[in-house]
């Protein structure tokens, strides 16, 4: 590379990757570069320029994939938020569609559906929704945060937080027989949405500046919170046990993000 030509990487102090000049967030590690991307001078370099060390502390990026540019890296695909949506959304067109028996996609009391529900039906409801509104907002929820998520995280962590949120609270509901009828990933949607803001929240406790949109995000929680009030089968239990599983999850996984 010529003198004076443009670096095509700087060095990112907190993971050592390799990762493009013209970005603010290393899309490995997640940590912040800078609070802006640098102004270009007349060569096309950036006028705050990085030194790079002269020991590399991590192994090189490898061969490039087709449409990858040197230092920057190609989003792995949401594979567990797509696993979520498809199979929500797929459940939701049989169970319409009177396709499969409503019994085993509910938790419900002895009483509507003529005896106990079965203990794996915690899991198969929370992927079920016979409301079109409920499927809608739940279901778009958990695309949008499920996907943020797993861009910092990975699949595992999406998969976890959503079976915490959604299986755990319906299991909470028929633990307390609080309800005649739950089913819906409410509790799963508002376990990613809180996960995901833990990490701004905190940072702008510190005074730090942040990329998310957290009024956004309360948004989102709010909705879903509020879905009992309209829509009997989101039980408002489940919705809070989601809730509560995002906000201790959060805590582990922004420090995971700052480390």
């Amino acid at each position: 590379m010529s003198s004076g030509g443009p670096d095509l990487f700087v060095i990112c102090k907190s993971c050592g990757s390799e990762v493009s000049p013209y970005i603010t967030e290393c899309p490995y590690c997640g940590n912040r570069l800078r609070k802006r991307a640098p102004k270009l001078d007349r060569g096309g370099r950036p006028q705050q320029r990085q030194s790079r060390p002269r020991r590399r502390t991590s192994p090189s990026l490898g061969p490039l994939r087709r449409g990858e540019i040197p230092g920057i890296r190609v989003d792995a695909r949401p594979y567990a938020t797509a696993l979520i949506v498809l199979a929500s959304t797929v459940l939701f067109v049989l169970l319409r569609s009177d396709v499969v028996s409503l019994r085993h996609f509910v938790v419900a009391s002895d009483a509507v559906i003529g005896g106990p529900s079965e203990w794996w039906t915690v899991f198969t409801a929370a992927f079920s929704y016979e409301s079109t509104g409920y499927a809608f907002v739940a279901i778009a929820t958990i695309a949008i945060f499920g996907w943020l998520l797993e861009r910092r995280h990975g699949p595992l962590v999406v998969l976890a937080l959503f079976l915490l949120g959604a299986a755990g609270g319906l299991a909470v509901v028929a633990a307390t027989d609080s309800s005649l009828v739950a089913m819906g990933g409410n509790g799963g949607a508002l376990a990613l949405v809180a996960a995901w803001a833990v990490p701004d929240v905190l940072d702008l406790r510190r005074g730090r500046e942040i990329d998310g949109d957290l009024l956004g995000a309360a948004t989102f929680a709010v909705v879903l919170l509020l879905l009992p009030v309209v829509v009997t089968a989101a039980d408002a239990l489940a919705g809070a046990t989601g809730l509560l599983v995002g906000l201790l999850a959060g805590l582990p996984l922004a420090r995971t993000r700052a480390g």
